[in-house]
């Protein structure tokens, strides 16, 4: 007990004299582009039918992900990290190797369409590969083992969602690119998508006053993005670089928190750079 004690004092000197420390660090660039999935993948709980989806290596898609790109330059970014497992890092590697050889063709996804051709032209070493897809409480992963209580899980999540959401909840076909990145990286809609992991299933209890569904979320969504930004924090980095993070948009709205209030990052908005993209 006296030792716990000890510890949590020292905690709270800590927590009280950072304040004292902030101005004194210098804190590395990071700006955040959140992205819809440009190779559908449909992983999503908004699905987007094969008639609303669009061929970004068709144009005008193509010039306006040319557009983005030779703005997004303008921030020159030193560092770039993706969507990607770190275990898929070596795959990652040996694609980009092949990119900037001039030996590979870009596929439809984000990662190829921004993050290789950003890379090539800025000349970097690597993608950073920092993506992760959290961890879930025994109680929850128990639920998944039991075919009838995972039924009754999946039925609550699917109606509620479908309260939400319209039924079925359906991706809109992206009519331009660059209007869609610049809707989806402005703060208040970022903002308002965290809203929906904090009614259902947040909300659903197995029996009156559980936690349920709190702990479901907090596995699949915020230990998910803590995770990333661990991952994020991981890499090597000085107050120099300038990290460019290409992403699904809506983890933005717990990642540009985490960003926001650090203090060895400087969130940095895409909003100007894809602004540049609609005028040139």
């Amino acid at each position: 007990m006296k030792k716990l004690t000890i510890f949590l004092f020292s905690l709270f000197l800590t927590i009280g004299l950072s304040g004292q420390v902030t101005d004194t660090l210098h804190r590395t660039k990071i700006m955040t582009l959140g992205v819809f999935h440009f190779a559908y993948h449909n992983l999503d709980v908004i699905k987007t039918e094969k008639k609303n989806q669009i061929s970004v290596l068709e144009e005008p898609y193509q010039s306006e992900i040319i557009a983005i790109s030779k703005a997004i330059e303008e921030y020159n970014p030193t560092i770039i990290a993706v969507e990607v497992k770190p275990e898929k890092q070596h795959k990652i590697d040996s694609l980009f190797l092949l990119y900037k050889s001039d030996k590979y063709t870009l596929g439809k996804d984000e990662i190829d369409q921004l993050a290789f051709r950003l890379g090539k032209d800025l000349n970097l070493n690597k993608i950073h590969c920092v993506n992760d897809f959290g961890k879930h409480y025994d109680n929850i992963v128990s639920i998944f083992n039991d075919s009838i209580r995972t039924l009754k899980f999946e039925d609550y999540f699917f109606k509620s969602r479908d309260t939400i959401y319209g039924k079925p909840p359906i991706g809109e076909k992206v009519s331009s690119i660059i209007d869609e990145l610049y809707e989806r990286n402005k703060p208040d809609v970022i903002k308002e998508s965290l809203a929906i992991y904090l009614l259902n299933p947040f909300k659903y209890e197995e029996e009156p006053g559980d936690f349920v569904g709190v702990d479901f979320e907090t596995g699949r969504w915020f230990n998910r993005n803590l995770r990333i930004f661990r991952n994020i924090q991981r890499i090597p980095h000085t107050a120099d670089d300038r990290i460019l993070l290409i992403f699904g948009a809506g983890h933005l709205n717990l990642l540009n928190i985490f960003f926001d209030v650090s203090n060895e990052f400087e969130l940095v908005s895409p909003l100007p750079y894809l602004e540049n993209a609609k005028n040139n």
